[in-house]
């Protein structure tokens, strides 16, 4: 039989992990032995080169980690959960979406992803093609399924990084967007201790003109910033004649913190966790590209008359 779909691997993945693996790439046996799937079956490829099992077996694993059956604590570990071990204690029959909808964080991720869907003007059903949209819509889905998995990859990577480390990973970021003219000899981190509230600067120009100043804290989702660590880096700003920074968290910002920015003179762009992850991928910062797919149409100038 051809490799199944990633629902109907789930409940042997979440069983093999609950008998002690920890990584999807060691599953593969298991599953290609639990399904039967023949050489030619287990070795077929998709587009991109990766093996469709392992493909599906990873969508799988997100999916059940939406669910909070698994957790991962470290980037490629997953361990099952308590709540993935009293669901294996009934002994179920089958896992797939349907099931997981029962547990409330798929259910609420479900919910946010369709919301945002609704606000873009197209709603996915999943990563298989819905027959209620064209192939384009379907990829245009896909691909924001991909995004959102992709952030919580990247920031699940963020939270234990360590802080000197992700201070530069900002001003990679910065320097990606274009300040300092995209070369990181314009900006430096400040120095561990002593700082003033202060991580690193970069210029906004190749003369250092101008500078922009910034703060980067690596919090926890639950730990939000508060109002006063945004009038401290203010304040900071302040102690160095600055006028332009830029607060990036891993985690959020309080709505009084928000708040306080429009009573102060200051340009200050605050970058939350998941704006934050977005910006990476936009701009390249701890991603690459696996594959590209492109859209061709008929060229209607080639077949018109000579």
């Amino acid at each position: 039989m051809a490799a199944p779909d990633y629902q109907t691997m789930m409940l042997p993945l979440l069983r093999m992990f609950n008998e002690g693996q920890t990584r999807v790439s060691d599953c593969i046996p298991g599953l290609i032995s639990h399904f039967k799937l023949s050489e030619e079956d287990a070795a077929e490829l998709l587009p991109s080169g990766q093996l469709l099992i392992s493909n599906r077996a990873n969508w799988a694993r997100t999916y059940m980690g939406k669910a909070g059956l698994l957790t991962s604590p470290k980037p490629g570990l997953h361990e099952i959960t308590d709540l993935g071990r009293k669901f294996l204690a009934t002994q179920p029959t089958e896992l797939n979406n349907k099931t997981l909808q029962q547990f409330d964080a798929f259910a609420d991720w479900r919910l946010a992803y369709k919301k945002e869907a609704e606000e873009k003007e197209y709603v996915p059903d999943g990563p298989a093609l819905s027959v209620d949209q064209t192939p384009e819509d379907a990829m245009q889905a896909a691909d924001k399924i991909l995004q959102s998995a992709l952030r919580d990859d990247l920031l699940a990577i963020l939270y234990d990084m360590n802080p000197i480390r992700f201070e530069r990973l900002i001003l990679d970021l910065l320097s990606a967007m274009g300040y300092g003219k995209g070369d990181l000899a314009n900006s430096h981190m400040t120095k561990a201790s002593g700082d003033g509230g202060i991580d690193g600067i970069i210029f906004e120009d190749a003369l250092g003109l101008d500078a922009v100043y910034i703060q980067a804290k690596r919090y926890a989702p639950e730990n939000k910033i508060s109002r006063p660590a945004i009038q401290q880096f203010v304040g900071s700003l302040n102690g160095e004649g600055a006028t332009k920074g830029v607060f990036v968290t891993t985690s959020d910002f309080s709505a009084e913190a928000r708040g306080f920015l429009g009573k102060v003179q200051h340009r200050v762009v605050l970058i939350n966790g998941q704006e934050l992850a977005r910006l990476m991928i936009k701009y390249g910062i701890g991603v690459r590209a696996r594959t590209t797919y492109v859209i061709k149409s008929v060229d209607e100038d080639y077949f018109g008359e000579a």
